[in-house]
């Protein structure tokens, strides 16, 4: 074994400062509004969207439509208020109606154009039939999609194992952003259960942002992490420095029979002659910290095994391939969370943007998984998933042999 010590000088925050992460927190402030500021801006709002119609269309068509606007906030809400009465998530719900009140102001908008070339019937009948999908989406994203957790099981090939050995079967699971305990979390054991791994991989982001200093959340994550195990251990590492707070979620693995991993390797050895070499570090996103410290990782680890590389997110990529990793198992993408039909992901909060989403990725001899991971996005982010369904991965290391 051996184990670099966990370098806690300051570090540039790099998600802290992108402009993603201070707009949402601009949108979470509005969860401090008292009720009267935020039907007033509710009211704003719907003015906005449809003054254009009022310059097209006249005063009778834009009154329609502002109530109608209304209308389509207030069922957002009401969707809202209830996630945590049902226990599935537990968001800011003004912050969360603002956000989604956004998109709606700017559709709305945007189709005034329609009514003012085709008229106010198809205008209207295109606004309705646009927000009504949205809420049907909204509805989907928030309640069922992600709740459809399922085990991906993948296969890739290493000439570091012993020919017509079994295969090394490591369970992949990333992402939690636990708020509350929910069904989630009660799949996720199960099907760790199921699965029968010989090691379990966990790659960061632990708590969800808008409760990483909260202690029930901080005792129900240890609470899960204590019912996770498997026969030749189960490895971890942090995920994104704002969302676990080290001196936060570090206390949290202690007294568990899980290897945090930071900056460190460990040799493990399975039966019948195989071996994995587990690489794990802490997640910095400052680019040049991450890829010095793979550098004395790589440096420092025996590569006569395959070696599994436990890091949050997919930005060591290109060192990866270049150190010749077997396997890179990350998550922090969230798959996009939220992809549209043709275009994806609109955003992956990775510094290599698209490049690297989800799935399984092949380059020479390193195979990189980005899983989807398990939970949502904290602070104002809408608790959605919308064609990018929770995950964990069953990883099959087989010998090259077998290919």
């Amino acid at each position: 074994m051996y184990e670099e010590a966990a370098n806690e000088e300051t570090i540039k925050d790099v998600l802290s400062e992108s402009r993603l992460h201070k707009l949402m927190v601009a949108y979470d402030n509005l969860e401090k509004l008292p009720i009267w500021g935020f039907v007033l801006l509710a009211l704003v709002l719907a003015g906005v969207a449809t003054a254009p119609w009022y310059f097209f269309l006249g005063r009778e068509t834009a009154v329609s439509l502002f109530f109608l606007q209304l209308l389509f906030m207030v069922g957002d809400t009401a969707v809202l208020l209830a996630l945590p009465k049902k226990r599935l998530s537990f968001g800011p719900w003004k912050a969360q109606t603002i956000v989604l009140a956004t998109p709606r102001t700017l559709t709305t908008m945007a189709l005034s154009l329609v009514g003012w070339q085709f008229g106010a019937v198809w205008g209207i009948g295109l606004t309705v039939l646009t927000q009504l999908s949205a809420t049907a989406a909204f509805i989907w994203g928030s309640v069922i999609e992600p709740f459809r957790l399922s085990l991906t099981e993948l296969y890739v090939f290493s000439d570091r194992l012993p020919p017509d050995t079994p295969p090394i079967r490591i369970l992949h699971i990333s992402d939690l952003h636990i708020e509350r305990l929910t069904k989630r979390e009660v799949a996720v054991l199960k099907l760790a259960k199921d699965a029968q791994p010989d090691i379990i991989a966990i790659t960061g982001d632990y708590v969800n942002l808008s409760y990483n200093q909260d202690p029930e959340t901080h005792a129900q994550v240890r609470q899960l992490l204590s019912q996770l195990s498997a026969p030749y251990g189960v490895y971890a590492t942090l995920g994104s420095p704002p969302v676990d707070l080290h001196e936060e979620v570090v206390p949290l693995f202690e007294g568990l029979p899980i290897h945090l991993m930071r900056q460190s390797w460990l040799e493990v050895n399975l039966d019948e002659g195989r071996q994995l070499i587990v690489l794990g570090m802490d997640c910095t996103h400052h680019l040049p910290t991450d890829q010095a410290r793979l550098k004395r990782l790589i440096a420092a680890a025996p590569n006569s095994a395959p070696q599994a590389l436990l890091f949050h997110s997919p930005e060591l990529m290109p060192q990866a391939i270049e150190y010749g990793i077997d396997l890179y198992m990350c998550g922090h993408t969230h798959g996009g969370q939220v992809r549209l039909p043709l275009i994806g992901p609109i955003l992956t909060s990775s510094q290599l943007g698209r490049k690297y989403v989800m799935g399984l990725y092949r380059h020479g001899r390193t195979n990189l998984y980005v899983s989807r991971g398990i939970g949502l996005e904290g602070l104002s982010a809408p608790r959605v998933r919308f064609l990018a369904p929770p995950e964990m991965a069953l990883i099959n290391i087989l010998p090259s042999s077998k290919r």
